[in-house]
């Protein structure tokens, strides 16, 4: 499909030409933080792309799961595959990311390009990466945070809080919803249902990975409250018996 290869060529292209640009704007930082600034702006432009896609253009995926794509949806998930050659290229080649990761987006970009090659399912597609890239931004937000020494703040965790919310409604819960109307579609091909199955499993490793994050956040916490109550009762404690000492001394 030309529409597809030229998309994905400009995507690719611009990806690489706006991480030089943020290198050369940002030069006392590293490349993370450039490769950082691609990302957010990529989760930006396709949570909006995408939510254009699912909730006004249509198809609506939850009924018309394995149906033909459309030209939109062909220029949104060019889009997102340029990203994440992009992306995987960067931390094969910077070694910054585990297996599981890289395992996310080997499997990202082949169901895409399945989708793209094969010419259906193109909506449950744009809805899955709506659903997947929506807590992108918070993730980067939160990776900026600390850098710039503000995590240990309210803000960073008002960003946990709502990441952790998203994740699980989203990603999870709309996600099981999504991945439950594809496996019933008699459209969708057997390989994408595969490629469901395996995307939904890594969603789950992802899930076990932050509801134990936000327990150890969660109690420690809660701990630094305790220690933090337990002093003030010393302190007032304190304060109190020197009253009463000169109280008694008057």
């Amino acid at each position: 499909d030309p529409l597809f290869i030229q998309t994905f060529i400009c995507s690719l292209t611009g990806w690489l030409c706006l991480y030089v640009l943020f290198c050369c704007t940002f030069t006392q930082r590293g490349p993370e933080w450039s490769c950082r600034l691609v990302t957010l702006s990529h989760g930006v432009l396709i949570v909006l792309l995408t939510a254009y896609v699912v909730f006004i253009d249509g198809p609506w995926p939850l009924t018309h799961a394995g149906a033909e794509n459309t030209e939109l949806q062909i220029f949104t998930l060019a889009i997102c595959l340029g990203y994440f050659f992009f992306d995987i290229g960067w931390c094969v080649c910077y070694r910054t990311e585990g297996p599981i990761m890289l395992a996310h987006h080997a499997a990202s970009i082949l169901g895409i390009l399945l989708v793209l090659l094969m010419g259906v399912s193109g909506c449950e597609t744009c809805g899955v990466i709506f659903g997947s890239e929506i807590t992108n931004p918070l993730l980067q937000t939160r990776w900026f945070l600390r850098q710039l020494g503000l995590y240990d703040s309210l803000l960073g965790d008002a960003v946990d809080l709502l990441f952790i919310l998203l994740f699980t409604t989203v990603r999870m819960g709309l996600g099981m919803v999504m991945f439950y109307c594809e496996l019933m579609s008699p459209r969708t091909p057997v390989i994408m249902k595969l490629g469901g199955v395996v995307m939904y499993g890594l969603a789950w490793v992802f899930m076990v990975d932050i509801a134990r994050f936000g327990y150890k956040k969660t109690r420690a916490k809660y701990e630094r409250w305790i220690e933090n109550h337990n002093n003030e009762l010393c302190d007032l404690t304190d304060n109190t018996m020197k009253a009463l000492i000169k109280l008694a001394m008057v």
